[in-house]
Parts: structure tokens; C-alpha cells; sequence
């Protein structure tokens, strides 16, 4: 039997998914029609973050995006737009995948994550 390696898994991902670069989603956010979620772990969020985005940790996500979960975040809502992000773009595009299991619709992640952004030179906060 074989496995698949974790970078494996993230090409397939990408593959299936929208990966939106760090001008898309500027351009969705100032719609305010977006919710910006950070699926990074508290300690990553100490070097930056995009203003605006909802932390729900990669480990947590998905009981914080069930609505029927106990620790479900309402920012977190299935009919909207919702745009993922980690620190390099490998976990966000792998819960994209995972919010549609849940039922999620319209969900994109930024490719590249938090570094592509600051990369691009994009407004950040502490």
C-alpha cells in the first residue's frame, strides 16, 4: 500500500480549489462581502496579521465552522464568502477542502499565505 506525502496532499488541494493571490484578495476584502480567516496557531499570529481576519487555528476549524458545534464562531458562516489563509499557503489550501466537507460553498485560500502577503507588501498589524 502506498502513502502520500504531505506535500502530496497540498498539490492535490491546490489542484481542486481556488488559490487567490495576495492582490485578489485585497481587491475581495475591500468589498467587505469577505470573511478573512487565519488558520494559523496563536504563536505564528505573533509575527503579523491581516487586518480583519478571523482566528480559527487549523486544529480547532472545523468545530469552530460547524454551526452546530458548541464552539462554532459566528464569523464562520457556510452560505459566504470565506477566504483561508496559513503562514505559506499548505494548511489553508488543505482546510479549503475541509470547510466544503462541511458544507461550505463558496471558500478560496490565499496562495502563498501570510508571507506572500507581506511579500507583496500588503497592510499587516500586531
Amino acid at each position: 500500500m502506498s502513502h502520500k506525502t504531505a506535500a502530496q496532499l497540498v498539490q492535490e488541494a491546490k489542484a481542486g480549489i481556488d488559490n487567490l493571490t495576495p492582490d485578489q484578495v485585497q481587491a475581495e476584502l475591500a468589498t467587505g462581502k469577505v470573511t478573512l480567516v487565519d488558520v494559523r496557531d496563536a504563536p505564528e499570529r505573533a509575527g503579523g496579521t491581516i487586518p480583519g481576519a478571523v482566528h480559527a487555528s487549523r486544529g480547532m476549524l472545523e468545530f469552530y465552522a460547524d454551526p452546530s458545534s458548541p464552539y462554532h464562531k459566528a464569523e464562520l458562516d457556510p452560505d459566504a464568502r470565506v477566504i483561508l489563509h496559513c503562514a505559506s499557503g499548505g494548511r489553508s489550501a488543505l482546510a479549503v477542502q475541509t470547510l466544503r466537507a462541511l458544507g461550505y460553498k463558496n471558500v478560496a485560500h490565499l496562495d502563498g499565505g501570510f508571507k506572500a502577503w507581506q511579500a507583496a507588501g500588503k497592510p499587516t498589524s500586531n
